[in-house]
């Protein structure tokens, strides 16, 4: 393992406005519609289920710097700013000319970037007066950013996470418990929801989809209590964007920039966090690097999915939103980058990748463990799952930058460690993993119904 160099800010250095690209765009993604009337969502349309803050940064489509509250500041300070790392390791272990560096988001307190978005979603709950909030999770990271951020504001806090989940990570469920939440596998019997998806699929193992419509309905029939989600929305990618912010001062130090930004991609919080502040300078005619999204091959929305208008949840309780969709009812496999199994791409993202600002890529998941194990042994770090798409991307592009012997310069995320994600390791050592593949067959039938996005038949 060679010794790779880091690149550290200080606290005075963390951003003081999230960036907001919507208003850079040259195409603005298309509205939110009510699923009833098709009439495009106010804001106030949205204050019954999010904080009313969070639900006026979703729709912010003038203001390309949103401030960060003084006690949300003073919270990220807890871990804030995060180290960029050039992987000298990895460089060498390719043996390729590119320099390869990433921003390490796993040393917060929960282990993932997560947190980023859940302290001010907690906040603003707790402005409003909020008494309790409802979440769902994947893998678990998003859930025990916010049972932490919950409880940093004295708020109650339910959890739905994914039943597949639950059972392939205890730990994770474990965390969220210590900080205070209440944790339910998903589906449930405790909503309409879930008691419909448990009697026509009893051995339905659960996704992102389900789990939202559980902690939606439980949000609407709870007194003074609000939803709020890590991944997807616009104003949960704006929080993330202190990630991006950070990097490009710290590649600065570096005296370099990057040709290639990388994230994996779910919903695409992380992706858009570590890639939107880059992005402002393409759009403004002053660079050229290109994007990439690392999705799962066995839930490809960016790169199989069509333009949709779509609900974000399997029941249909949410607005419909414009995506790059595989169906609300696709059903994900069991693969355990637990946080990158939803249906879904977010509006922006969506729309930035239809007018091919962004790349994407679909990668198979036995690709992504053998790129994690390398990963661990070139820089010392286990990455999660869900990360480990972005350092097979990475060293993709590696290979390439030696095939053609260019020195690229690539920057991606590690959006979190992989130290509660060891029994997947265990699996992928004992070789009980596998890829998914999915026919043309199973997207066309989940995709089917829905109706076009204007400007994308």
């Amino acid at each position: 393992m060679s010794e790779s160099k880091k690149f550290i800010l200080q606290e005075q250095d963390i951003p003081t406005a999230w960036f907001n690209i919507i208003p850079a765009m040259p195409v603005k993604p298309a509205p939110m519609l009510d699923p009833a009337s098709k009439r495009p969502l106010t804001a106030e349309d949205l204050f019954p289920l999010f904080s009313e803050e969070a639900a006026r940064q979703e729709l912010n489509f003038t203001d390309s710097w949103i401030e960060i509250p003084e006690q949300v500041r003073d919270l990220y300070k807890i871990w804030r700013p995060t180290p960029l790392v050039r992987a000298r390791g990895l460089e060498k272990a390719l043996d390729t000319p590119a320099h390869i560096y990433f921003k390490n988001e796993s040393v917060s307190p929960v282990g993932s970037h997560k947190l980023n978005s859940a302290i001010p979603q907690a906040y603003y709950c707790k402005q409003q007066g909020v008494t309790n909030i409802t979440t769902e999770t994947g893998a678990g990271q998003w859930g025990t950013a916010l049972s932490l951020a919950s409880k940093m504001f004295g708020i109650e806090l339910a959890v739905y996470m994914v039943k597949i989940s639950f059972n392939q990570k205890p730990y994770r469920r474990s965390m969220m418990q210590t900080y205070g939440a209440q944790v339910i596998a998903s589906p449930s019997m405790s909503t309409r929801a879930g008691r419909k998806i448990i009697t026509e699929h009893p051995n339905y193992q659960g996704s992102l989809g389900t789990a939202i419509s559980e902690a939606v309905e439980l949000a609407m029939s709870t007194p003074n209590c609000k939803y709020a989600l890590g991944s997807v929305m616009n104003h949960v990618a704006l929080h993330q964007t202190v990630i991006g912010l950070e990097a490009e001062r710290q590649m600065e130090m570096a005296g370099e920039y990057p040709d290639i930004v990388i994230g994996c991609f779910g919903g695409g919080s992380n992706f858009s966090g570590i890639s939107f502040p880059f992005m402002r300078h393409n759009l403004a005619g002053d660079r050229t690097t290109r994007f990439i999204a690392a999705e799962p091959a066995s839930c490809p929305k960016l790169t199989k999915g069509a333009m949709r208008y779509d609900f974000g949840d399997e029941a249909g309780y949410t607005p419909l939103i414009p995506m790059l969709t595989l169906g609300h009812n696709f059903s994900p496999a069991n693969i355990h980058a637990g946080g990158l199994r939803y249906h879904g791409a977010g509006a922006v993202v969506s729309q930035l990748k239809a007018d091919g600002l962004m790349e994407a890529v679909d990668i198979p998941q036995l690709e992504t463990f053998e790129a994690a194990t390398l990963f661990a042994k070139s820089e010392g770090l286990i990455p999660a799952p869900e990360s480990s798409h972005a350092i097979a991307a990475a060293i993709r592009e590696a290979k390439r930058a030696k095939e053609a012997g260019e020195a690229k310069v690539i920057l991606f995320n590690l959006s979190g460690h992989g130290l509660i994600d060891m029994a997947a390791y265990d699996r992928y050592f004992a070789g009980d993993l596998a890829n998914y593949d999915l026919s043309e067959t199973d997207l066309t039938e989940t995709i089917a119904g829905l109706d076009m996005v204007p400007g994308h038949e």
